[in-house]
């Protein structure tokens, strides 16, 4: 089969001919018809985070596709359902955090296109468990990006404690950030999102947002407070130090700060102010299969669309170049 390898950090991916996978009995064959890039993919590829994946590899994880072989051990999955084998290949399934529903927390995770080869082929084996299926009506294209995307900025949003009604600052409009705004607008949230440049502010205000405000012309924070008077909550999807703190510094009393960017500093947190105000920070890591699920049927009922640029996997290294230079709007998805 044909795959995109990774086999030397920081080097470019080689199309190759592999070895098609032989499933186990826990696992499905997969026929990947897209996978959408993600960032991650480039972090991994490079060997940037301090757990650095084994070479070579497969990345990818946002594939989505039909399954062709079942294997032994599988009763819920049959050939032909149309699946997505997301970030959170699989978990262990026993410990505390897989027996109360964080299964996205599990220390024993493996992670699609990371620590298992992943989506960048024309197939995949995946652990049946953690497959999760695609709704009638959404095609394969329009699906990929939300397996990771989509499902980490909903995910986000929950965290958030956020109610319908409730004002919600959203930091970073670009490939997670225009998802999270019309996932905010969905679940009933008022939307204040900070970017930069007329083409953010309209992409913003053409997906729901109530307000925009630039980071490099306005004083955001002072802004934010006298529109909103604090929001009950922020998600920044940034990777900028500046970003995250004026995610925490708008929040009101009692309002929680939700972190999903991974930019390189530390952020210096105000614990004086933190205590004082009674502000939770908080991180969020993607999403859970029910998580999944849920994001997964607001683009089914139309509520959410990602920005898609269609590419193939021959394309992958002038993507990852693009990505780099931080040229890419919205998500780029590979049809395979």
């Amino acid at each position: 089969m044909k795959a995109a390898v990774a086999s030397k950090f920081g080097a470019i991916l080689k199309i190759e001919d592999v070895v098609k996978p032989k499933i186990e009995p826990h696992q499905v064959l997969v026929k990947i018809h897209a996978c959408g890039v993600c960032h991650t993919d480039l972090h991994a590829c490079h060997g940037d985070w301090p757990v650095k994946p084994t070479l070579p590899l497969i990345p990818g994880h946002e594939g989505v596709g039909e399954i062709v072989e079942v294997g032994s051990a599988v009763s819920h999955l049959a050939l032909g359902d149309r699946v997505g084998i997301p970030w959170l290949y699989s978990a262990c399934g026993h410990c505390e955090y897989c027996l109360t529903g964080n299964e996205n927390l599990c220390l024993s995770q493996q992670n699609a296109g990371y620590s298992v080869d992943g989506g960048y082929a024309e197939y995949c084996a995946a652990h049946a468990e953690y497959v999760v299926k695609m709704p009638d009506g959404l095609g394969y294209v329009e699906a990929a990006p939300l397996f990771c995307a989509g499902v980490t900025t909903y995910k986000a949003l929950k965290v958030s404690g956020a109610k319908p009604g409730d004002w919600v600052a959203l930091f970073g409009v670009g490939g997670l950030g225009h998802l999270a705004v019309q996932y905010a607008v969905a679940m009933g949230f008022r939307v204040v999102a900070v970017d930069t440049g007329d083409a953010k502010r309209e992409l913003a205000m053409s997906l729901g947002a109530e307000c925009f405000f630039d980071f490099k012309t306005d004083d955001v924070v002072e802004d934010i407070l006298a529109k909103t008077n604090g929001v009950h909550a922020t998600v920044c999807t940034a990777v900028s130090k500046a970003g995250f703190r004026q995610s925490y510094d708008v929040v009101r009393r009692g309002g929680k700060c939700v972190l999903v960017g991974l930019p390189p500093e530390d952020m210096p947190l105000p614990i004086f102010n933190t205590v004082l105000n009674g502000v939770s920070v908080v991180g969020s890591i993607v999403g859970t299969r029910k998580d999944l699920e849920e994001c997964l049927e607001f683009a089914a009922r139309g509520k959410v669309k990602a920005i898609i640029k269609e590419k193939s996997l021959e394309d992958i290294n002038d993507i990852f170049a693009d990505m780099e230079k931080g040229e890419i709007t919205g998500r780029i998805v590979m049809s395979i």
